[in-house]
């Protein structure tokens, strides 16, 4: 689904990523791990297209996408669901869902319904305004107005920073639900190490913007050395 091949990515003389290179399974959960400063957040500004790379380029399915306009990229098949939750606050719940799928000329009202059968929460809250939400709710929208695009990549960045271990638990039971129900396949960068290999089906570990390790979740949270150094638990 998505293959990233020597990205070298910089913000002026900083350098954030360096000669990163993997790739996605269609229809697989993939982790990128690492403590904070590690390059996940500036990985995923890239593969969006938020940020060009000063080198490489990135594969979505057949088509080179880096240095395309974020809007393109979108319309390929990928969506993000940046951290921090950002949705749009004075707007309702209903309203922040629609403008996920604003682009699609065929989107309607079954969309809608999905994402209320995916988020309960959401459904009885459908009219609040979006400040209104709890943390895990705004998440929830967060994650919907995303698929409201019905994208085939979807990259979460931190989708459990900041929410209880109940609805974090919950948002990553979500994901390994919509991979097994619809095939959707999944980045999921995470500063929970434990939880995001939970549910990975690969997992990717960086450190200083350079990819140390990557292998089967199993492999990875075996390995105590990596644990120590990387992951934290």
């Amino acid at each position: 689904m998505l293959r990233v091949e020597n990205i070298e990515t910089a913000y002026g003389p900083v350098r954030a990523l360096a000669g990163v290179s993997f790739e996605v399974d269609q229809g697989k959960i993939t982790a990128v791990l690492g403590a904070n400063g590690a390059g996940k957040t500036s990985l995923l500004r890239t593969l969006s297209g938020l940020v060009r790379p000063r080198s490489g380029r990135v594969v979505l399915e057949d088509q080179v996408i880096s240095g395309m306009p974020v809007e393109r990229i979108v319309r390929l098949g990928m969506a993000q669901v940046p951290e921090g939750r950002g949705v749009i606050a004075e707007l309702s719940v209903e309203e922040n869902l629609r403008l996920g799928g604003l682009w699609r000329k065929d989107g309607s009202r079954e969309d809608l319904d999905r994402m209320y059968e995916l988020f309960p929460p959401l459904a009885e809250r459908r009219g609040k305004p979006a400040n209104t939400l709890s943390g895990g709710e705004r998440q929830m929208l967060a994650v919907g107005r995303a698929l409201m695009a019905r994208p085939r990549l979807l990259l979460l960045d931190e989708p459990s920073l900041g929410l209880a271990p109940r609805v974090a638990a919950q948002i990553m039971a979500l994901l390994r639900r919509l991979r097994d129900e619809t095939g959707l396949t999944v980045l999921l960068v995470e500063q929970n190490a434990k939880s995001a290999l939970s549910v990975a089906d690969h997992g990717i570990v960086l450190n200083l913007g350079r990819i140390v390790a990557q292998d089967a979740p199993d492999r990875l949270a075996a390995d105590e050395k990596l644990r120590h150094a990387y992951l934290g638990f």
